[in-house]
C-alpha cells in the first residue's frame, strides 16, 4: 500500500513538474500556428496587391507557412528539453535519402522554381514548350506545367523537360502576328489577289490596324505563286483571326475568280 502511494506521489510530482512545460508547448503550438497562418495569409494579400503573378502566390505562401510551422514544432520540442540538433540531423539524413531516391522529381522541382522566378510564361499564355507541345498555359505547378490545347486536350509537361528545351511564348507580347500563306495560279493577277487579301484583313474584326498588314510573294512554287501575309491581332484572338482569314480569303478568291491550285495528276492511256 505504501509503495502504491509512493508511486502515486512520484507520478503527481512529475506531472506537476511537467505541467508548465506541457501547457507552454501547447500554447506555443496554438499561438505559433495561428501566427504562421496570419503571416502566410498577409503575405498572400500583399503579393496580390503588388500584382505578383497568381501562379507564384500559392507556392510562396505555402512554402513560408510550412517553414514557419516547422520552426514552431522545433520550438515546442525544445520546451520539453529535447535537443533540437538531433531532430535537425535526422531531418537532414532523411532529406538526403529522399533526395537520392527522387533525383528526377527534385530536378523538376528546381525547374519549377526557376519557371516561377524568371517567368518565361504565365497562366493564359499560348506557348510551345517541351519539344513541340503547343497550348494555353492552365497552371504552372511545382513539378509540371499544364497546357490546354485547342482541341481540349490536357497536356502535362514535366518542368525539367520545359527548361531543357526551347520555350516559345507565342502570345507573351500582347499582340501576335498570324502567319498565313495563300497560293494562286500562275495565270492569276498577283495585284488583284493582294488587294483581296488586304480587304479581307481590313474586314476581319480581330485584325489590328497597327502594325499594318502586308502581302508579299513568298515563293514561286511548282504549281502556284505563294503569297504570304502576317496580320497582327491580340494574343487571345489568335485562333479566331487565323480561321477567319482562312475561310474568308477562300470565299473572296472564289468570288473574284482567283484560283487556288492543287496537285493534279494526268494519266495517259495508250490504246
Amino acid at each position: 500500500m505504501e509503495e502504491n502511494l509512493k508511486i502515486i506521489d512520484q507520478i503527481t510530482a512529475k506531472a506537476i513538474d511537467y505541467a508548465p512545460m506541457v501547457v507552454g508547448a501547447l500554447l506555443t503550438l496554438i499561438i505559433g500556428f495561428w501566427i504562421a497562418n496570419r503571416i502566410s495569409k498577409g503575405l498572400g494579400n500583399m503579393m496580390a496587391k503588388r500584382g505578383v503573378d497568381p501562379t507564384v502566390r500559392p507556392f510562396l505562401t505555402s512554402l513560408v507557412s510550412t517553414g514557419l510551422k516547422v520552426m514552431v514544432l522545433l520550438a515546442a520540442a525544445s520546451m520539453f528539453g529535447i535537443e533540437t540538433t538531433s531532430f535537425v540531423a535526422i531531418f537532414g539524413a532523411l532529406a538526403f535519402a529522399i533526395g537520392m531516391a527522387l533525383q528526377g522529381s527534385l530536378g523538376h522541382f528546381a525547374s519549377g522554381v526557376l519557371l516561377l522566378v524568371f517567368k518565361p510564361y504565365k497562366v493564359g499564355d499560348l506557348v510551345e514548350i517541351g519539344g513541340g507541345n503547343v497550348g494555353t498555359v492552365e497552371a504552372i505547378q511545382v513539378f509540371n506545367t499544364v497546357l490546354a490545347t485547342l482541341d481540349n486536350k490536357r497536356i502535362i509537361v514535366p518542368n525539367g523537360v520545359v527548361t531543357s528545351n526551347i520555350i516559345t511564348n507565342i502570345s507573351g507580347q500582347g499582340i501576335i502576328g498570324v502567319e498565313l500563306t495563300f497560293g494562286i495560279g500562275y495565270n492569276d493577277s498577283i495585284d488583284k489577289a493582294r488587294e483581296v487579301i488586304l480587304r479581307v484583313g481590313k474586314e476581319c474584326p480581330y485584325i489590328l490596324d497597327d502594325p499594318a498588314q502586308g502581302v508579299v510573294v513568298a515563293e514561286l512554287a511548282d504549281s502556284s505563286v505563294n503569297l504570304a501575309t502576317r496580320p497582327f491581332c491580340k494574343s487571345e484572338d489568335y485562333w479566331d483571326a487565323f480561321f477567319y482569314m482562312q475561310e474568308n480569303v477562300k470565299k473572296a478568291f472564289d468570288a473574284e475568280g482567283i484560283s487556288i491550285p492543287f496537285p493534279q495528276m494526268d494519266v495517259h492511256q495508250q490504246a
